[in-house]
């Protein structure tokens, strides 16, 4: 029998009511993932399925052991294939390389390729993995242009195709999940980088954007089930949750990158470095030809929780391989207060003011990181950083309207 939009988006909301429920024998405020809630129920969700599990080095457990591992060796599981989304499944490959088909030695396992496949090409390969219910569980940072969310995006669609069921493990968003910020994506723009129409901080977790993909973007939703975590608040960031962090790809080495990442990404767009090839990505940022006027000029903006120090470094890869380039290092002193997005964009602002060499790509990819022509077009047109920032505040005010039907925790 055919299930409508409305009756699967039902049952997706009464599994999800059911797995956010914390196990009786758990500890008030005791947090669990979304694997740790599964193997509290002894793998239901999962018995009598031949699975497939959409993976790379995060999922792991509390005590660092890796789920596949751990799946593999449980006769609970008929665990049959890996799918290996950017980076890889053991996450060997940099930005914008993946680990190709191979069989993994630890388990035998065969591991496919996901990198850059999506609809019936896709969906072919879960066809003849063969697998009959694909599972997701990678740790996601909270940026809309961060690709694992659009890997899980495309398994989803290529799971419908298939005729597959698709589950979630839920993981937190490690810059907390309070609010969503930035400018939307419009669909013009839309590459791997950005799907569909969200913000640039998201401020969701992975299964709260399942939710979200199943009932506004897909043409026909996937039968869903989403485990969620317990003991998860929206205002926690990823050091409550007492799981040690594991870098989701090369240059994303702490959570200290993941909480600048959703701004300062926005370099990735010019031609200065984004610090790639130095121990603090997206932390450190700079070019030849700058000095310490950019810090000085960035400090003057008043922006709440972050501090600009000036800085030099030679980064070992990427941009200025090499080379001693000036710039700024992010201090970020008040988490709480800080706001990744606008940071990004007073940074923007000061670099072009204040350096002459200042360029964007000749590819205009920051407008594929923005999402539309008016961040960089409101920025050559001499704009303030706050007269930029309001000009995406209607289309970020629907967004939060959207978003939040399918919010899941507190």
């Amino acid at each position: 029998m055919r299930l409508s939009r409305r009756a699967l988006l039902a049952a997706t909301t009464a599994a999800a009511s059911l797995t956010s429920t914390p196990p009786a024998a758990a500890k008030p405020h005791r947090f669990r993932t979304g694997f740790e809630n599964l193997t509290a129920s002894g793998y239901a969700r999962l018995s009598g399925r031949r699975v497939g599990i959409v993976t790379n080095p995060t999922g792991i457990t509390r005590d660092a052991r890796h789920i596949v591992d751990v799946m593999h060796a449980d006769p609970r599981v008929n665990l049959t294939a890996v799918f290996g989304p950017e980076h890889g499944f053991r996450g060997t490959a940099q930005a914008g390389g993946s680990e190709g088909r191979y069989d993994d030695p630890a388990t035998g396992l065969p591991v496919y390729d996901t990198y850059l496949k999506s609809g019936q090409p896709l969906a072919d390969i879960f066809t003849a993995a063969p697998v009959d219910t694909v599972v997701f569980d990678i740790q996601d940072v909270g940026a809309r242009f961060y690709t694992y969310i659009w890997t899980l995006y495309d398994c989803m669609e290529a799971a419908q195709l298939a005729g597959k069921r698709f589950v979630v493990l839920d993981r937190p968003n490690p810059v907390t999940g309070r609010a969503a910020q930035g400018p939307v994506l419009h669909k013009e723009f839309a590459t791997f980088v950005g799907r569909q129409p969200v913000s640039q901080a998201h401020g969701m977790t992975v299964a709260e954007l399942a939710r979200l993909f199943n009932g506004e973007f897909l043409t026909t939703p996937v039968p869903l089930e989403t485990v969620l975590m317990s003991g998860w608040k929206r205002s926690e960031f990823y050091d409550a949750s007492g799981l040690p962090w594991v870098p989701p790809s090369p240059n994303m080495p702490t959570p200290d990158t993941a909480l600048v990442y959703s701004g300062t990404c926005l370099f990735e767009g010019t031609n200065l470095s984004e610090g790639r090839g130095t121990t603090r990505p997206f932390e450190l940022l700079g070019a030849e030809g700058i000095d310490g006027r950019w810090a000085a000029a960035a400090g003057e903006l008043g922006l709440p929780g972050v501090h600009f120090r000036e800085a030099y470094f030679a980064p070992t890869f990427s941009k200025f391989q090499g080379k001693t380039v000036g710039g700024v290092q992010i201090h970020v002193h008040d988490r709480a207060a800080y706001d990744p997005v606008r940071t990004g964009i007073g940074l923007l602002v000061t670099a072009k003011r204040v350096w002459s060499g200042f360029a964007w790509r000749a590819d205009n990819w920051i407008d594929k990181l923005t999402g539309s022509t008016q961040v960089r077009t409101a920025i050559d047109a001499g704009a303030a950083p706050d007269e930029v920032v309001a000009g995406w505040q209607e289309e970020l005010a629907a967004f939060r309207a959207t978003r939040r039907e399918y919010l899941l925790y507190r």
